[in-house]
């Protein structure tokens, strides 16, 4: 790097930053911090949900898959993301966006200690917390990783910058400021993709390299499933992350509530599966082709996209591309700390023995302020674990993210997104608890308890035994009852409306007490009682 690509990167940082602070001021209140207030369009909303799904893992775990096995990359990676989502656009995104719009919460898991109990939601609550504070941190990493090769920073100077700069735009600005540096951030790698694929293709002969360069590539690299990736994973695959990217991973589902109406939210899923269709085929090209034109220094291969990136780009676009590298891994982090505030302040504080009275009675202004400093110490503790990613507890980044990431995502998802559909009605706490900890147990018992354990089986086994037991006991001893099937009824039945919850949520006593508890009412507090207007 030159003065040239500082700047480009410089300037970039400080346009992310200054869209915190113009964002800080549309954000009054928790709604809008977690929510935008329910008044996002469809397209930014869909913008944000595909930025908000990768990092720079693509460019360093992935470009490795891609630069050892080919087209497998896209496969089995990618391609089944696409799937998930659209499967997702017609079961999920409308209900979730009816889990503010008819219920009025501003957390994705408010709504569980109606739908189930107190000790659902937070075992969901502080397992998906702890999960993602690992998640965030192989994200980290990534980014550093990359850094280190362009700039000869270490591992955890580049995890404190980029940690940094996230954690003040996402502070100030909630999820605002997430969705606009998203769609910045979507321009950015845009320009820069399509400028590595333009050099690569210039390389290697012209525009018809597309279809020409594969004869001089291992006869591997056009097998849409190789190696590890196999037909069974790439089956298992699509299986989790139907459920991880409809909602399962909470920062995707804020960006269906965040929307004006169920109708919108699908249509934003629908443009975000469509991202997904189309814009990794840009970015993997010159990955698949990078043998042929550098030869990777680590045995699995991650550095091959970041040596090809020096080797060809000039100073200007060469900052141009590194900035793209930070813009998925800085809009992932910062919509994960977002959704995990959400989670933090209006699910777990309110259940703390000793700080629940205050969090159910904090104002506006006490909500904003719990709501920016938790978001500060989620980020904080995520930089910690990514200094250890790479230690022989986690192993490495695509470790983490494949095993650790896709294994544990279902045994959080399953209760929380079946739970809104009426065919699981009969599925309750005991269906819900039960096929938690079972899929725990068997995500420890295939990664450390037996040897030699396939990757798929890995992966494929929690969100399965968490599956197959959460209907089964939902058959076996069903527990739907009046208030659930209420509850129900409200994320399910009926039109779309414009978004305004006012309308459907349980009104204000003339007092100004505390609203009373009704069957399918708002999401409430730790201790039964119904939480208060945001």
């Amino acid at each position: 790097m030159n003065s040239l690509d500082w700047a480009v990167l410089i300037g970039y940082f400080g346009v992310m930053i200054a869209i915190g602070v113009w964002s800080h001021k549309r954000v009054d209140d928790v709604s809008d911090f977690f929510t935008a207030g329910g008044k996002m369009p469809w397209w930014l909303s869909g913008i944000s949900h595909h930025m908000s799904g990768y990092s720079a893992v693509m460019f360093t775990g992935y470009a490795g898959i891609a630069y050892q096995y080919g087209v497998t990359s896209y496969v089995t990676w990618s391609f089944p993301i696409a799937v998930g989502i659209a499967i997702g656009a017609q079961l999920f995104a409308g209900r979730l966006n009816r889990l503010r719009s008819r219920l009025g919460v501003a957390s994705p898991l408010e709504y569980l200690k109606n739908r189930y109990n107190l000790p659902t939601q937070q075992a969901l609550a502080w397992s998906g917390v702890l999960l993602k504070i690992v998640d965030v941190g192989a994200k980290w990493a990534a980014i550093a990783t990359l850094l280190s090769v362009f700039t000869g920073m270490s591992l955890n100077q580049g995890i404190l910058i980029t940690g940094v700069i996230t954690g003040i735009y996402c502070t100030v600005g909630g999820l605002w400021a997430d969705a606009l540096t998203e769609l910045g951030q979507f321009v950015i790698q845009l320009l820069a993709g399509v400028a590595m694929l333009v050099t690569v293709m210039g390389e290697l002969g012209g525009f018809s390299s597309l279809w020409t360069v594969w004869d001089r590539l291992p006869d591997t690299h056009t097998q849409p499933t190789v190696g590890p990736y196999t037909l069974t994973f790439l089956l298992a695959y699509l299986f989790i992350k139907t459920f991880e990217y409809s909602g399962g991973m909470w920062n995707q589902a804020q960006r269906y509530m965040a929307t004006r109406n169920a109708r919108q939210a699908r249509r934003s899923a629908w443009l975000s599966a469509a991202l997904w269709f189309i814009w990794p085929l840009v970015l993997f090209f010159p990955m698949w082709v990078a043998p042929l034109l550098v030869k990777a220094q680590k045995p699995d291969a991650s550095d091959s996209y970041a040596l090809l990136t020096e080797h060809l780009l000039p100073h200007g676009l060469l900052g141009l591309v590194i900035v793209g590298f930070f813009s998925h891994t800085m809009a992932m982090c910062s919509s994960d700390a977002n959704a995990i505030s959400a989670v933090f302040t209006r699910d777990i504080a309110p259940a703390l023995p000793k700080l629940g009275e205050k969090a159910r009675n904090w104002s506006h202004r006490a909500g904003l302020l719990a709501a920016r400093l938790s978001t500060v110490s989620f980020l904080a503790l995520s930089m910690a674990i990514a200094t250890q990613v790479n230690s022989p507890t986690f192993k490495d980044i695509i470790t983490v993210v494949i095993k650790w990431v896709a294994g544990l995502v279902g045994p959080i998802s399953i209760p929380f997104l079946l739970g809104m559909l009426p065919a699981f009605r009969k599925c309750g706490p005991t269906a819900a608890l039960t096929s938690w900890a079972a899929g725990l147990f068997a995500f420890w018992l295939t990664n450390y308890g037996l040897s030699d354990v396939q990757l798929q089986i890995q992966i494929v086994s929690p969100v399965a035994t968490s599956l197959v037991l959460f209907i089964l006991i939902g058959l076996l001893r069903p527990e739907a009852t009046p208030e659930r099937d209420a509850l129900l009824a409200r994320i399910n039945s009926g039109e779309d409306d414009d978004g305004s919850a006012a309308a459907l949520r349980i009104p204000e006593q003339e007092d100004g007490a505390e609203r009373e508890a009704v069957p399918g009412g708002a999401a409430g507090d730790a201790t039964g009682e119904a939480s208060k207007p945001l």
